[in-house]
């Protein structure tokens, strides 16, 4: 079976674990913990990093500490991982759903501003698939409003938006490290900020609220979602790699997008998009399958699984979901013509061009 995503994982990375283990600090204290924060937050050219212990941890940290409670009201695109709006439930608040830019897929910032109340607290930006959302339009957006905003920026290690990295651009930015993402630490996630108090009040709420001064008195209600030390240990040898592994992202795309062009100019497909403006990592390279294409979507994936390709269908989108269902919620077009026609194929970063040749192959011959 050919996986759409898995790690790539070598002796740096087992060295860096052999090291945690021997200096005995295998919990949430050690020296890879602080080195990876730093680290990784250098790379994405923000002064602070708070790890954690999952990307959706991390962006309850980040509502949490920017004081999001319930009876406030969070912009959030219905297309995206549902994560993004649990970590809203998490805090008592609302997501408001907002449909998704035909052209790039991500959150359209024309669409935010007919969604803002009263009670909007912030607007979370999703880089979906490796793309970067437009934030130009939405920081004045939220500058206009006095809205923060929280990038979730899970799929988007390395990305550019404008030539400046993605997760520079929010009051707080979220990563996950889970095993399929650019790089990992298994399970892990990370909060990045410019601002000191921010980052201070995120440290205190990731170690359950105690207070840094005064072991085991507790000013406020935290949470355990400290990272360990073996997983960071992980998260510093990857981050070696990062620039090989986004760029070997963009090389797979460019053989994708080869490889299927006629199928694109025959109106069959759509290949994954990168707007000028943007430096895609494609996370996981997607297309939209045409309502032209003979088989439809599902039938494609199920006929590939066959052949050893494993795929993925898009999210769905989040408003439809029986948790996030509203009676009489206004439809959004976009996101759910993009639920029901996206694909995600292989896309780890150990995908050989053969193979990935072998997989296009099998798309075309099931087009004909």
């Amino acid at each position: 079976m050919i996986p759409v995503a898995e790690p790539l994982l070598g002796k740096d990375e087992l060295d860096s674990v052999i090291k945690a283990i021997q200096s005995g600090w295998i919990s949430s204290r050690g020296k890879f913990i602080p080195e990876f924060e730093e680290q990784f937050a250098h790379y994405c050219g923000v002064k602070y990093g708070v790890s954690s212990s999952n990307g959706t941890a991390a962006l309850h940290l980040a509502l949490t500490a920017l004081g999001v409670r319930g009876g406030d009201e969070v912009i959030v695109p219905s297309l995206t991982f549902i994560a993004t709006a649990n970590a809203v439930r998490y805090t008592g608040a609302e997501p408001v759903f907002v449909d998704s830019h035909p052209h790039y897929w991500c959150i359209d910032p024309e669409k935010i501003e007919e969604k803002i109340t009263r009670r909007t607290k912030l607007i979370i930006p999703v880089h979906l698939y490796g793309h970067p959302c437009d934030m130009y339009p939405i920081a004045k957006i939220a500058r206009r409003y006095n809205l923060f905003i929280v990038e979730d920026a899970a799929e988007a290690h390395g990305a550019e938006y404008r030539g400046r990295k993605i997760g520079s651009f929010g009051d707080i930015s979220c990563f996950s490290f889970y095993g399929n993402k650019i790089i990992t630490t298994g399970e892990g996630g990370m909060c990045l900020t410019n601002s000191r108090k921010l980052y201070n009040k995120m440290r205190i709420l990731r170690d359950h609220g105690m207070n840094p001064h005064k072991r085991y008195w507790y000013d406020v209600v935290g949470f355990n979602y400290r990272m360990t030390n073996v997983q960071a240990a992980i998260g510093v040898a990857q981050l070696k790699n990062i620039d090989r592994f986004v760029k070997k992202k963009r090389t797979i795309a460019s053989w994708y997008a080869k490889e299927l062009k006629d199928l694109e100019k025959e109106g069959l497909i759509t290949l994954h998009p990168e707007r000028p403006w943007a430096k895609c990592v494609y996370w996981m390279y997607s297309i939209l399958i045409a309502d032209t294409f003979r088989m439809g979507r599902d039938k494609l994936i199920a006929k590939l699984q066959k052949n050893g390709i494993e795929t993925r269908p898009f999210f769905y989108p989040i408003h439809v979901l029986p948790p996030y269902r509203r009676k009489n919620a206004a439809e959004l077009p976009i996101a759910e013509a993009l639920g029901q026609k996206g694909l995600c194929l292989p896309s780890s970063v150990g995908l050989k061009k053969k193979i990935g040749e072998t997989i296009c192959a099998t798309i075309r011959y099931n087009v004909k």
